[in-house]
């Protein structure tokens, strides 16, 4: 994670940043320190952090940094100008600590976590807005593992982890009306799916932060944490509850204004 010292709405690079609709500096440290606290101290996970730099006010969405296989991290090859002075930031933090930094060809946009969700052995890519397809290929070859693309369609879900958020290796949170009509078939072959409404999709609820259930942990695909936008339906609620997944709600307000939630302010090392 890094903290939000210098976040702000800078530019507009997706629908939702708007310069007339600036963020709360003070409201948004607040929100991210409560993520943190959740994290670390109520569901005690380990979280690294990475040195917030002036002049990068989106360095704060640590997910888009890059993707991460054991010790090696593909880094991401940005689409935009503004975020891509973050890629040497980003390299040099993990080079400094010992991990292999891989990149794709140039030719190619990638963008970390933010379009590439592991679905068990199986990674989901998402492309068009700010991934190019072709990276694919690349992905398939650095990981050693089946890398199926997915087309968005939607400009208000430009990222993958917009839209898609796997619960297990056999479930997806989505909002299938961001796919193309190939992409809706491949989730639904490869996973059972849960739907959200338009309403929560545009909450970033499928922008949620899975935990894994703890080592031992007695029970089918349930007994995981989910972090998730506060403000879901009630359907969407109680349907996660009876299959045994601990929702905790937070308000992330200040990040919704550029496009991001939960899961856009974490990258995950392990």
């Amino acid at each position: 994670m890094c903290r939000p010292a210098y976040y702000t709405i800078a530019y507009e690079i997706n629908p939702w940043m708007s310069l007339r609709r600036q963020a709360n500096a003070g409201r948004a440290r607040a929100q991210w320190e409560r993520l943190y606290q959740l994290l670390t101290r109520t569901l005690g996970v380990r979280v690294d952090l990475l040195p917030p730099r002036s002049g990068l006010p989106d360095l704060v969405f640590t997910a888009n940094a890059g993707l991460l296989q054991g010790r090696t991290l593909i880094r991401s090859n940005f689409r935009y100008p503004q975020r891509q002075q973050e890629e040497p930031v980003v390299e040099r933090y993990f080079r400094r600590r010992g991990f292999r930094v891989v990149t794709l060809n140039p030719r190619y946009r990638f963008e970390g976590e933010g379009d590439a969700l592991w679905l068990g052995k199986t990674l989901l890519f998402g492309f068009r807005f700010r991934s190019d397809a072709q990276a694919h290929e690349e992905l398939t070859r650095i990981l050693q593992a089946r890398v199926l693309p997915l087309e968005l369609v939607d400009q208000r879900f430009y990222h993958l982890d917009t839209c898609c958020c796997p619960l297990d290796a056999e479930t997806v949170l989505w909002f299938p009306k961001a796919f193309d009509r190939y992409g809706r078939r491949v989730v639904e072959r490869l996973a059972e799916t849960i739907s959200v409404s338009e309403a929560d999709a545009k909450r970033f609820v499928c922008n949620a932060i899975v935990l894994p259930a703890p080592a031992g942990a007695k029970g089918g695909p349930g007994g995981k944490d989910i972090i998730v936008q506060a403000g879901l339906s009630t359907p969407l609620r109680r349907q996660l509850a009876r299959r045994g997944f601990r929702l905790h709600e937070v308000n992330l307000s200040e990040f919704l204004k550029a496009g991001g939630s939960a899961k856009c302010l974490v990258l995950r090392l392990a």
